[in-house]
Parts: C-alpha cells; structure tokens; sequence
C-alpha cells in the first residue's frame, strides 16, 4: 500500500513524544529486580559469519540502499554458534559526506512502543491494573471509552480515530515541526472523528493508542512517562545509551536524518525535528549496541512473568500479509519485535527465537521506496540471504 508523503507522517508504521506531564507526590518506584543478564560477549569483538556470507550480506544491504535511496546504514546481525555482522554503510551527512558508522544514537520511532507496552504490562504484574479495564477508568474523554479496554489500546484494536490521520494536525505539525506537543493535545486531533470500527473488531494500527497508555502509566504511577521507562525499563534491561528525551535533544553522535515528510514535499534535514508528538508511540532514542540488548530483552519477556509475556506474544492477524500483532510487538515469518519510522530516521529491532537470532537495523531517511519503508526492504535482503527460512516480511500499515 503506497502512502502519500502527508500521511506517512505520522503513521510511525507496524513494524514501522514532548512535553512531559509534571511529576507528582506518590510513593517511590521499586526497580524490578527481574533484570536482564548482560551480555558480556558486548565487550569483545564477536567472530565474523565467515567471508562468504559476510561478502553476500555486503551485496545485498548496498544493493537495497542504493535501491531505496537510503543515505547510511548500519547493520548488526548476531547469530549464536554462526557469528556475527556488524557493518556500516553510506553517509552520515549528505552535504560533508561524513560516514556512517555503527555506534551512532538515532530516533526509534515506534519501538518506543515496546518500552511503554513492557511499563504498562509490569503494572500488570504489579497488580496495579488489569489488561481488561476500560480506558475510562483512567482518561476521561475518551470515545466509547467505557467499552475500549487497556488490551484492544496495545494490540491496535480499539477502534480510536488515529490522530495523526486528521489533516489540520498534520499541517500544524509539518508547518512548525519544531514545536511541542502535549499528549492531550494530539490527542484532541483524533476524538474530534468518529470512532474507525467497534472495539476489538479490527486490527488498525494508531498512535492515538499509545499515547492513552502512556497517560494510564502516568496516572497509575504518578509519575512521569519518561521516569518510569528509565527506572523500570532502561535500568533493569541494562540500556545504558537509550533515553526518552524532554523535546528534541539528540545526543552526539548521531547522523543527520532525511525526510520528503514536508508540506512541499522537498527533501529536508528533520534532524533536529521535535519528537513530542509521537511521545509514548514514538519519541525514543537509541543506539545499535542498546538495541542489541532489548532485542532479547523484550521478546523473551526478561522483565515480565512468563504469564503476562505469553499474553504480549499471543498475536492476531493484522489483514496484512505476512504480519501479526500482539501487545505491542509484532511477529513476521518467526521474527519478533517492533520497527521504527519517524521523520529522517527508521529502525528495525527483531528477535528469531529458533535460532536465537538477532538483527538491527539503522538508516536515517524514512522516505518511502517501492510504497515500502526503505528499512523493511533491508529487513527482507538480509534476512533472504542469511535465515532464508525466515525471511522478515513486515508491511506497511498506515492509519
């Protein structure tokens, strides 16, 4: 399905944040102790998947990058008892000619998603809320609220108006892309339409969702958003170089990011574009070596209980081929995990469970090629050649 440039804005795609709610009196956050395992292999350089395949892989990433238009990527792919593939390929910065390299921080668009899905699910083992409550118990306004519950919001089945499909936010948006956004703000784009579908009818995905998981976690907690996925999330997974930013700080080094997400549809530098309006559905930032990490972290549920991860990994049919989604994550031909698209920037973070697979993806345009997100076209060339039994094949999903 081929997205025009104003809608792709800010559909932050299947596998394809702002001005933060101040904190309030509540009683002090307890790290959970279910802390992930650090992976001491991260601290020495990792054998090579020998100079045949490795030779292959170098093909076929260049092949897609130059294909899509792609200015740089980088690419970690790890594989126990194989090797592993750690390359960067292309520029940094289109107007030097910086390369790019492996150990950059960049926007991760929507697998900020698995962050505040793995927040809101710890509540759940924490007996602080349930997956079947309704929205309404925790935000008032909300449409059909009282039948939408907290489970339909994280598998992209409640039925909300996606708000960054109404034209006056995108417009607000693209023409001052610097500017910040309150949750409660973007979320009045989407009220003001008529609710899509019934709840839990039909699988749409939408950062409306998101950003009502995030409030839930703030009221909940009494704290704010990014407060509770540093201390519950970043610190137990062990992400030492992944942060939820305050608007649009960018830590060094990062490449430049590239966008035809504009109202003329020119090519811009969206580099240091405000991420606030994506916030709980989009505003992270990371780096390869974190993403790494999170990659097992999330898709083996090292921070849940086996219980409440069987319920996030219990995907559904999306209606698009090839993809199921759960609870805040999503499966494609064994790959778990979620991808990432945001003005300049797209991520894949995916996890193979049969082989105990890893694979990373960083590229900073998010610029379509073939009406495809240029990181799925990656995603599917290096996957067909090195696990050609399961090869990752997201679609594009638009509001």
């Amino acid at each position: 399905m081929r997205r025009t440039p104003r809608r792709r804005l800010l559909a932050t795609t299947l596998f394809a944040a702002s001005v933060l709610i101040p904190m309030t009196a509540a009683p002090a956050m307890t790290v959970h102790a279910a802390t992930a395992d650090r992976h001491e292999a991260d601290q020495r350089p990792a054998g090579g998947l020998g100079p045949a395949l490795t030779a292959r892989l170098d093909k076929a990433i260049e092949d897609a990058r130059r294909q899509a238009g792609v200015p740089g990527v980088a690419v970690g792919l790890w594989m126990p008892g194989r090797g592993s593939y750690v390359r960067a390929t292309g520029v940094a910065d289109t107007v030097t000619g910086e390369p790019m390299t492996v150990d950059p921080f960049v926007r991760i668009g929507s697998e900020t998603k698995t962050f505040t899905v793995t927040a809101l699910l710890q509540l759940v083992d924490d007996h602080r809320i349930r997956l079947d409550d309704p929205i309404s118990r925790y935000v008032h306004g909300v449409p059909d609220g009282d039948r939408i519950t907290l489970r339909q919001l994280a598998e992209m089945r409640s039925g909300l108006f996606p708000y960054t499909s109404d034209a006056d936010f995108t417009h607000a948006l693209l023409s001052d892309p610097h500017r910040s956004f309150t949750p409660h703000e973007v979320l009045a784009y989407g009220f003001r339409h008529a609710n899509t579908a019934a709840p839990g009818s039909v699988f749409q995905y939408s950062n409306t969702n998101l950003v009502l998981l995030g409030l839930v976690i703030e009221k909940v907690t009494g704290h704010r958003l990014a407060d509770v996925i540093d201390h519950e999330v970043l610190r137990p997974a062990g992400l030492h170089s992944t942060l939820f930013p305050h608007g649009a700080e960018f830590p060094e080094p990062h490449p430049h990011g590239y966008t035809d997400q504009t109202l003329s549809g020119a090519v811009a530098d969206a580099t240091d574009w405000n991420p606030s309006w994506a916030w709980a559905a989009g505003a992270m930032i990371s780096n390869l070596h974190d993403l790494r990490r999170w990659a097992d972290v999330v898709a083996t549920g090292k921070l849940l209980s086996p219980q409440t991860q069987a319920q996030r990994l219990k995907t559904l049919p999306t209606g698009f081929p090839g993809a199921s989604y759960g609870l805040g994550i999503f499966e494609t031909n064994g790959w778990i995990g979620h991808n990432g698209s945001i003005p300049g920037y797209e991520t894949v973070t995916v996890y193979l469970p049969s082989q105990k697979a890893t694979l990373v993806i960083m590229i900073n345009t998010d610029s379509t090629s073939q009406g495809q997100e240029p990181s799925t076209l990656l995603a599917r060339a290096i996957t067909a050649v090195a696990t050609p039994g399961n090869v990752y094949d997201g679609a594009v999903v638009t509001p």
